[in-house]
């Protein structure tokens, strides 16, 4: 098994290496989920380009808007592949892409991402960290939470790394859904291994137990110990 990455940089390695094995399986349509506070998606993103590249595929990389897609070209010194906003009509994808990537779409998004989808036929896609899920999203009706239910439904997870207060969920594809539990500084237990990603309430029971799952949905997880806590605190220092 796969385990608890110790840095922000072993976590980006363990999803590179996940998705890389989930496109050789043949999976086309892939999200990579780092749920980590105060990340940020540019240098992660540009990391993800070594992904396609040891691959040998021709890459079009998508942000959520043309303003963002601008600023990742200016940063990343006006790169020979094509970076757009989603929603950018002159950006849509064209038969020379050979991979796409699009980095963090939200809900607002998700109509332009699946037609991005639809266009790329059988070509690898990869979702970088989603905000899909996001119910609050204002302008999201019922019908805007149907397709993206539907679009999600159509997603493979090839990584996904939620700490947790002294938890965390973990998975690398193709390996299973993995619950680890802290059980003392820096050391970590798998606790279990699923199928399907869990939901909060299987999460609260597997670590808390019946009795006292309850309560722990009232837990705060501000507060991160131990290595996961480091991990925070790096993330932190890289936004100053």
């Amino acid at each position: 098994m796969t385990d608890i990455p110790p840095s922000l940089a072993a976590a980006t390695e363990q999803a590179m290496q996940a998705t890389q094995a989930a496109i050789a399986a043949g999976q086309t349509r892939l999200q990579v989920e780092m749920v980590i506070p105060e990340l940020k998606q540019q240098p992660i993103a540009r990391q993800f380009l070594t992904v396609f590249q040891s691959i040998g595929l021709r890459v079009k990389v998508y942000f959520p808007d043309a303003g963002a897609a601008a600023l990742a070209k200016r940063d990343w010194n006006n790169p020979d592949f094509d970076i757009r906003g989603i929603n950018e009509r002159v950006g849509q994808v064209t038969a020379d892409d050979e991979a796409i990537l699009i980095v963090s779409p939200s809900s607002v998004e998700v109509a332009d991402v699946e037609k991005a989808c639809q266009a790329a036929l059988d070509r690898p896609v990869v979702l970088l960290n989603p905000q899909l899920e996001n119910v609050a999203t204002i302008g999201i009706g019922y019908a805007g939470r149907q397709l993206r239910d539907r679009f999600l439904s159509t997603l493979e997870t090839s990584y996904y790394f939620r700490p947790l207060e002294n938890a965390a969920v973990l998975r690398c594809y193709p390996q299973p859904w993995q619950i680890w539990r802290e059980v003392e500084a820096d050391r970590y237990e798998l606790v279990t291994t699923l199928d399907q990603r869990p939901n909060s309430e299987q999460l609260d029971r597997i670590l808390y137990g019946e009795d006292k799952a309850d309560a722990a949905t009232e837990r705060s997880t501000s507060r991160q110990r131990g290595l996961l806590g480091e991990l925070q605190q790096f993330l932190r220092a890289l936004s100053q």
